[in-house]
């Protein structure tokens, strides 16, 4: 019996059992490897050893590849679980400007979009891309913006100096149409009347 094999444990000693690496009373090792070699297995994914009757099953409770119910990828049992929370595609998602959910696979999309929407600080009274909401939240001191604030004085300006439209002439009523067009035709027949040329004696 080498010294590797052997450890000595006050006056008894173990012996590493060459089945199932297992320190084993000296006393004892030839029972225990005729039981253990004939009873356990070691699985070949994990090193575990197992009872050679449970193998199979121990290989589909384990080790068998298992689907994701969101996206049907198949995977290692142990692993579906960050998948589902982290790396499915379909996976629920939520956007960080409108907090819908959709799938994870959409969010880029859904969120370059929605990012791009804006809203009114009610400091600075100026509209702010969702975006750029909170960096401008830490920023803002509430003066609105000279430049912004300069042009819209401006543009202002220039609209009282110039000239003030004339508004455009009323439509006539249609009383009042059929009135003109009864007057025109009484001068036009009162005019016929008046120069009609006298006709020649004979």
């Amino acid at each position: 019996m080498s010294t590797i094999e052997t450890m000595a444990v006050g006056v008894a000693s173990d012996t590493i059992c060459s089945h199932c690496d297992r320190p084993i009373p000296s006393s004892n090792i030839d029972l225990h490897y005729v039981h253990c070699s004939r009873n356990l297995e070691k699985c070949n994914l994990c090193g575990d050893m197992i009872a050679k009757k449970h193998a199979e099953e121990h290989f589909t409770n384990t080790h068998a590849p298992v689907s994701c119910s969101l996206c049907n990828e198949t995977m290692e049992p142990e692993k579906l679980a960050v998948h589902k929370g982290e790396k499915c595609p379909q996976r629920m998602a939520t956007c960080d400007y409108c907090e819908f959910p959709l799938p994870a696979i959409d969010l880029s999309v859904h969120q370059e979009s929605c990012g791009n929407r804006t809203e009114l600080c009610n400091l600075c009274n100026r509209y702010i891309r969702l975006r750029e909401k909170v960096a401008h939240d830490v920023s803002c001191n509430g003066v609105t913006d000279t430049i912004a604030a300069t042009s819209r004085a401006t543009r202002e300006a220039e609209r009282e100096r110039a000239p003030r439209r004339r508004p455009p002439p009323r439509d006539f009523s249609t009383r009042r149409l059929l009135f003109t067009i009864a007057i025109t035709g009484i001068a036009v027949l009162l005019g016929s009347f008046l120069f009609q040329s006298k006709p020649d004696q004979a």
